[in-house]
């Protein structure tokens, strides 16, 4: 089948009505209500001589002061995107994204990445599988600058019947650092944001039923792409430690935010007490743009799923933009670009679409 007869029949067989990410399997809401239920059945807090845990509610990575040190933790996995992998029997990429996915939250609380475990649950260990999974794990840590502490693999043939891939990150805050976790945020900040490699791991549970729904093959590319449709979802997610390291310590940068699940609500997890305007920022174009048409997608469902092309972001006082940005392009980000600013209020606005977000979920 030519790329052209794809695109043909994907206009043919179009879903009738826009799709959510509720209507695809996955409801924000009902997460929320779920994770609130969780975190009040575990109302525990240790002694003192455990540690203490630092108040930054909502945030990327959980903190912890242990005597003078403190470390951070984050947990995360690739999500239904292994399906994708599986699909195309290509493996490394959704290694290299177990990596990405940690390090990149702890790079949004100005963490140096300590070490990472990883979590493998399948039906059967496949030598060759792991072997392409331990190759992109590989090219992650070595971004990263990460070690890789050990793991789990669970042989659970009566959950499976295929993948689930995930790890957890520890890091640590050198030379007295600490942890960016946006207070100092005010009005008339700049927001730069820094390209993402595409979808990352985020949404694919949308992504694949719009996909099926269309009879669409993965082994083909969409019009106007060279690549197959399903190289280009495997794309790997952009590791941002080197961003975060040469900027971390820096007084005029005000806060990361890592854009990931949720879209651009992740930039109110960084401050309530502000507002993120986005008057810059991508419109759907390139491959989000063409799953926004095929699946009849709303502004509102593509700000709130997606990162439209950009995967994290900081927050910069403007009198010293172009010093950061200078930064930023030795630290192999050249690609940063103004995205938005802080105002006052609450939230996240996208004001040329009239879109407001009250906040994370």
């Amino acid at each position: 089948m030519v790329a052209g007869l794809v695109e043909n029949v994907s206009a043919l067989v179009r879903p009738a009505t826009p799709k959510t990410y509720a209507q695809s399997g996955v409801d924000r809401s009902a997460v929320r209500e779920a994770l609130q239920a969780l975190v009040g059945g575990a109302p525990y807090r240790p002694p003192p001589s455990h540690g203490r845990a630092v108040d930054a509610p909502g945030h990327f990575a959980g903190l912890v002061r242990i005597g003078k040190e403190t470390i951070a933790v984050t947990t995360d996995t690739v999500g239904t995107k292994v399906l994708v992998a599986e699909e195309m029997r290509r493996f490394e990429e959704v290694g290299e994204d177990i990596v990405g996915v940690n390090v990149n939250d702890l790079a949004a609380v100005g963490a140096r990445p300590a070490g990472l475990v990883d979590v493998i649950s399948c039906a059967v260990p496949d030598p060759k599988v792991f072997a392409e999974i331990g190759r992109g794990i590989g090219r992650g840590l070595r971004t990263a600058e990460c070690a890789l502490l050990g793991g789990e693999t669970a042989v659970v043939p009566d959950l499976l019947d295929g993948f689930d891939l995930g790890g957890t990150a520890v890091g640590f805050f050198p030379r007295g650092r600490r942890p960016v976790v946006g207070r100092g945020i005010r009005p008339g900040d700049v927001l730069l944001g820094i390209p993402s490699a595409g979808f990352h791991a985020n949404g694919f549970t949308l992504v694949r039923r719009i996909i099926s729904e269309c009879r669409i093959d993965l082994m083909q590319p969409r019009k106007g792409a060279r690549a197959p449709l399903g190289a280009e979802l495997l794309r790997p997610t952009r590791i941002y430690t080197p961003i975060s390291e040469a900027l971390a310590d820096r007084p005029e940068v005000r806060g990361f935010a890592h854009i990931s699940g949720g879209g651009v609500r992740n930039l109110s997890r960084l401050n309530r007490n502000v507002a993120f305007v986005l008057d810059r920022w991508p419109r759907p174009e390139g491959l989000f743009g063409w799953i926004r048409e095929l699946g009849g997608l709303s502004d509102e469902e593509m700000y709130q799923t997606f990162n439209l092309g950009i995967g994290f972001v900081v927050v910069v006082a403007p009198h010293r933009l172009a010093e950061v940005r200078r930064r930023l392009a030795r630290a192999g980000a050249p690609d940063a670009v103004p995205v938005g600013r802080v105002e006052r209020g609450s939230g996240v606005r996208v004001p040329e679409l009239g879109l407001e977000y009250s906040g994370y979920s």
